[in-house]
């Protein structure tokens, strides 16, 4: 009885065993490489998969994901012999599970010594400028070279990215001296334009102001010239008439000796009062002097000894006024004069009556 349950204890062990061989789990997004006695026999896809216990057996499981691989950095020589350290980043995704696992005993080292040796090749052909402002010409041959003898492994290099290019020490010491002393003259050129512009729009500027200020003056001549014209000839024309007035009231008053001899007399005072006449003397034969006055004057032309005959007026043309149109004309501006006054009181006292309203005379 004992001997009984071991063996189908056994049993029931060699049953869970053989399932356990039998089924296979693959999970999503890998692929099960099976071998049967030591030989490729088939590809197990992702699920629930059955396989002969025992003689069959899952030996890789390869990911089929696209995968990122980063390499440490390595020392790469520039056509300009100098040495730089650069790191890559690959990108790649296992196409076929077979070729990568029979074709290459290791697929990611192998990507790796590839990815080195091309970036060699193509930096060696590269000086140090150009190597550093060639990142996407390094990508796109190290993708092509890699994605040619990739193939046959059953791998696909999707992208290639250059993470650093770091130069040596003195080299980044010398750059920076570069870039600092181009940033340097950047500078003084634009300060540079910027007074050329200053000068040119301060030039600019000083020039329409001048012209401005020499239009300002110009017009500014033309109006007083045109002013000063103008009041000479309102001078000229009030002087004119000035002397027109003199001139017909000399004719109208028709003077004699006698009137002149009256004029000297009047003047004789002021030309006492002058400050150079210290002593003034008077002759006691003033009278005999005035009546000879007349007598000196004879020989004055156009004043006559005696005035006979009708007074004759000079015609002065339109300005001529004659005694009857002033008379009238002050008469009319009394009038006048009188009627606003009227209306004044009139109007600061309206209940009483003003007797100017009955003296002042009608207008004619």
């Amino acid at each position: 009885m004992p001997a009984l349950l071991i063996l189908l204890a056994l049993l029931i062990l060699f049953v869970v065993v053989a399932l356990a061989k039998t089924v296979k789990i693959i999970p999503q997004a890998r692929a099960g490489v099976v071998e049967r006695f030591g030989k490729y026999k088939e590809t197990l896809t992702p699920g629930l998969n059955v396989i002969v216990p025992f003689i069959d057996k899952v030996k890789y499981l390869i990911d089929m994901r696209e995968q990122v691989v980063s390499f440490p950095p390595q020392p790469v020589i520039t056509e300009d012999n100098l040495v730089v350290s650069i790191d890559t980043v690959i990108y790649f995704q296992v196409n076929d599970p077979v070729s990568a696992t029979y074709e290459i005993a290791n697929y990611i080292q192998a990507v790796e010594q590839l990815t080195m040796t091309t970036l060699r090749n193509i930096v060696g052909g590269m000086d140090l400028e150009e190597t550093l402002t060639s990142r996407e010409e390094i990508n796109r041959g190290l993708s092509g070279v890699l994605d040619e003898a990739t193939g046959r492994w059953g791998i696909k290099v999707k992208r290639v990215e250059i993470k650093g290019i770091d130069p040596p020490p003195s080299i980044k010491d010398s750059m920076e001296k570069q870039m600092r002393a181009d940033r340097d003259k950047r500078a003084v050129i634009l300060t540079a334009e910027g007074q050329r512009q200053s000068a040119i729009l301060t030039a600019e500027g000083n020039k329409q102001s001048a012209i401005l200020n020499a239009e300002g003056d110009r017009e500014s001549q033309i109006l007083r010239a045109q002013a000063d014209r103008e009041s000479q000839i309102l001078r000229a024309q009030g002087e004119g008439q000035a002397i027109q007035t003199v001139f017909q009231a000399i004719h109208d008053g028709r003077p004699d000796q006698s009137l002149l001899a009256y004029q000297y007399l009047q003047m004789m005072p002021k030309i006492a009062e002058g400050d150079a006449n210290k002593v003034w003397i008077v002759p006691s034969e003033i009278g005999k002097a005035l009546e000879g006055l007349g007598s000196t004057m004879n020989s004055l032309q156009g004043i006559p000894d005696d005035v006979e005959g009708p007074r004759v007026r000079v015609p002065m043309g339109d300005t001529e006024v004659t005694d009857r149109q002033r008379d009238e004309s002050l008469s009319s501006a009394h009038d006048a004069v009188q009627r606003a006054i009227a209306e004044a009181q009139s109007a600061a006292n309206p209940g009483k009556a003003n007797p100017a309203d009955k003296e002042a005379p009608e207008a004619p």
